[in-house]
């Protein structure tokens, strides 16, 4: 069994930054990349950022791109989001996937494994 786990979520006035952690572990857990998504209230799940475990390639929704950092930690199966300059937008709960089934790094339906999600709300 794998599990996913996200922490770090809060509120936060706009300008201001969060950092968001996601450690996934189970027996004979691995995974290619693991990624975070997003989801706002009556919107659909969105991508937010990914990162490969092989040569920690990145890749970002055009929204986030300068403001957020995604990083991981190999040896933790973990993955970090650092979030700056955060705006009522960003507002959303984000979840952790892992798992990844290679190809179309973006899309959630390549993802094996999901956290339950960490509220991120940033106030105007």
């Amino acid at each position: 069994q794998v599990q996913v786990v996200e922490s770090g979520g809060g509120l936060v006035q706009a300008g201001g930054s969060l950092r968001l952690s996601c450690a996934a572990s189970g027996r004979a857990f691995s995974t290619y990349a693991m990624g975070w998504f997003r989801q706002a209230p009556g919107k659909e799940r969105e991508f937010v950022a990914a990162i490969t475990w092989v040569d920690s390639s990145t890749y970002y929704v055009d929204a986030v791109k300068g403001r957020f950092t995604i990083s991981r930690d190999n040896a933790e199966n973990t993955v970090y989001l650092q979030m700056n300059n955060l705006k009522p937008e960003d507002t959303a709960v984000y979840y952790c996937a892992a798992g990844w089934r290679r190809s179309a790094i973006r899309d959630a339906a390549r993802y094996a494994y999901w956290g339950r999600g960490t509220q991120v709300t940033v106030s105007s």
